[in-house]
C-alpha cells in the first residue's frame, strides 16, 4: 500500500497572532510561512509524488503552490475531510483567552470527549480524516501501484490525529504528539499495519533550544506556531 507524506501548512498569520484560526477565511501564510513553502520543493525533491491532496483552506493552498509550480505535471485534489477541525464558536479567538474556558481542560486531558460549541467533536475530526486517508490509499494504489508515494497538506490537529490512529493510540493521547508548521510526517501503510517513518521533520532543530519564556505544559490547540 502507499506511503503518505503529511505536510502541515507553513506558519500562518493566525499562528503568529496567537489565534485559533479554524475555518476562518483569509488566513494566509506569514513571511516565514511563505519561505517554508518555498523550501518545500527542495526538501521533497527525491520523492516521486503520484498525487497531491490538500485541505481547501488558504494556508494549505499557499503552502503547496511552490511544490505544484515545481511539478507542473501534478494536479492538486482538494478534500474537505482533511480540512482543519471545525472549532465553531472558538474560531478566530485568542488562544490566551481560551485557556480559561472549562472545555480547554477536556481538550487537553480527554480530547475524545471534547466537542466545540457550534463546531464538531475531536472524534468526528479524526474519523473524517482517517476515512479520507483510507479512501486515498485505495485510490492511489489502484492508479499508481502499491509502492506509490502521495502527499496531503493539512493541519496540526488533523495530522496529530492521523498519527495517533496509525500508531493505534487512543485519541486521548494525541496531545502528546507535536507537528510544527511545514513539518513533514510520513506513514507507510501495509496490509497488516501502518509504519510511522517520519514525525514532524522540519530539518531545523531551533525549536529544541531553550526559550526565553518558560514552555507551556499544554498542547497548542491547532498545532502552534513552531520555533520562534
Amino acid at each position: 500500500m502507499p506511503t503518505l507524506i503529511l505536510v502541515r501548512h507553513g506558519r500562518s498569520t493566525a499562528n503568529t497572532e496567537g489565534l485559533l484560526a479554524g475555518w476562518t477565511p483569509g488566513v494566509a501564510l506569514d513571511e516565514r510561512g511563505a519561505a517554508q513553502a518555498a523550501a518545500l520543493p527542495g526538501r521533497l525533491a527525491g520523492l516521486p509524488l503520484s498525487e497531491i491532496v490538500t485541505s481547501p483552506l488558504q494556508r494549505c493552498q499557499e503552502t503547496i503552490r511552490p511544490l505544484l509550480d515545481a511539478r507542473p505535471g501534478l494536479r492538486p485534489h482538494t478534500d474537505e475531510r482533511i480540512g482543519e477541525c471545525h472549532y465553531g464558536d472558538w474560531s478566530g479567538r485568542k488562544l490566551a483567552e481560551l485557556k480559561d474556558e472549562p472545555l480547554m481542560e477536556v481538550v487537553q486531558a480527554h480530547p475524545s470527549a471534547a466537542a466545540f460549541p457550534g463546531g464538531e467533536s475531536m472524534r468526528a475530526m479524526q474519523t473524517r480524516a482517517a476515512e479520507a486517508v483510507r479512501e486515498w490509499n485505495a485510490r492511489v494504489e489502484r492508479d499508481h501501484g502499491p509502492d506509490a508515494v502521495y502527499l496531503m497538506c493539512s493541519h496540526g490537529d488533523i495530522i496529530k490525529s492521523l498519527v495517533a490512529e496509525a500508531l493505534g493510540l487512543h485519541l486521548d493521547l494525541f496531545q502528546r504528539i507535536s507537528v510544527e508548521p511545514c513539518s513533514v510526517t510520513a506513514i507507510r501503510y501495509t496490509r497488516l499495519r501502518p509504519f510511522l517513518v517520519r514525525l514532524g521533520d522540519t530539518g531545523d532543530f531551533a525549536s529544541l533550544a531553550p526559550r526565553e519564556e518558560p514552555s507551556d505544559d499544554e498542547a497548542p490547540v491547532g498545532g502552534g506556531a513552531g520555533a520562534p
